[in-house]
C-alpha cells in the first residue's frame, strides 16, 4: 500500500468515524453516565467489534451478507432489538442527582466493553460497508493480509480518537447537570437517539 493510497484511506476513516451513528451515541451515553475514564471502556468494545468485522471481510465471509438475505436480516433485526432495548433502559433510568446515579448504575469495565461490542456487531451494514470500501484500497500485487492489518490499525486508531472526543464531550456535560429533572431530560434525549438509530437500521437494505 503506497503512502498516497494510505492517506486517502485515512481521510475516509475520519469521515466514517465522525459520522454520527449508534457507536457515537453509545459513547456519549457512557461518557454522560460514567465519566470519561470509566465510560471509555465502551469505545474499546466498539473497536473489538470493528476488528472482528474487518477480519470477516478479510476472510471473504462478508460475501455471505450480500448473497444470503436471511443472514443479513437476522443480524439486522437483532441490532434493531438491541438498540430499542438500550433506548428502553435509558428512558426508564431513575431521575436522581448525577452523583447518586453515578454510584447506583455504575457498570463494570467488562460490561461496558461487551456493551460496545454488541452495539457495533449488531449492525450488519457495517460488514457490507467495509466489504465495499476496504478492497478499493488494496494493492492486489502485494500480500493482502499486511494491507488489511495496516487498514485495521488505521481505522481503529482513528475511531478511538473520535470516540474519545464523543465520550469526553458528554462527560463534560456531567458538570452542568445538577438536578434530577435535568438528568431525566438528558436520559430521554439519549433514549430517543437510540430509538432513532434503531429506526434507521430497520430501513437498511442489502
Amino acid at each position: 500500500m503506497s503512502y498516497q493510497v494510505w492517506f486517502a484511506y485515512m481521510l475516509a476513516c475520519w469521515v466514517i468515524s465522525i459520522s454520527p451513528g449508534a457507536g457515537a451515541i453509545a459513547s456519549m451515553s457512557s461518557g454522560l453516565n460514567y465519566g470519561f475514564r470509566h465510560g471509555y471502556w465502551n469505545a474499546l468494545g466498539l473497536q473489538l467489534a470493528l476488528l472482528v468485522q474487518i477480519a470477516i471481510v478479510a476472510a471473504g465471509a462478508g460475501v455471505l451478507f450480500t448473497t444470503t438475505p436471511w443472514a443479513f436480516l437476522a443480524v439486522k433485526w437483532f441490532g434493531v432489538a438491541y438498540l430499542l432495548y438500550l433506548a428502553f433502559l435509558q428512558w426508564k433510568a431513575p431521575a436522581q442527582s448525577i452523583e447518586i446515579k453515578h454510584e447506583l448504575t455504575r457498570k463494570s469495565a467488562g460490561k461496558l466493553v461487551i456493551h460496545g461490542f454488541l452495539v457495533n456487531m449488531s449492525n450488519p451494514k457495517a460488514i457490507v460497508f467495509l466489504l465495499a470500501v476496504l478492497p478499493q484500497f488494496l494493492d492486489l500485487s502485494k500480500p493482502q493480509w499486511i494491507q488489511y492489518v495496516i487498514m485495521a490499525a488505521t481505522m481503529v486508531t482513528i475511531d478511538l480518537i473520535v470516540m474519545a472526543g464523543y465520550t469526553g464531550l458528554a462527560a463534560k456535560v456531567l458538570r452542568l447537570l445538577k438536578s434530577p429533572k435535568q438528568q431525566k431530560v438528558m436520559d430521554r434525549t439519549f433514549a430517543s437517539l437510540f430509538a432513532g438509530a434503531a429506526f434507521l437500521l430497520s430501513l437498511v437494505h442489502q
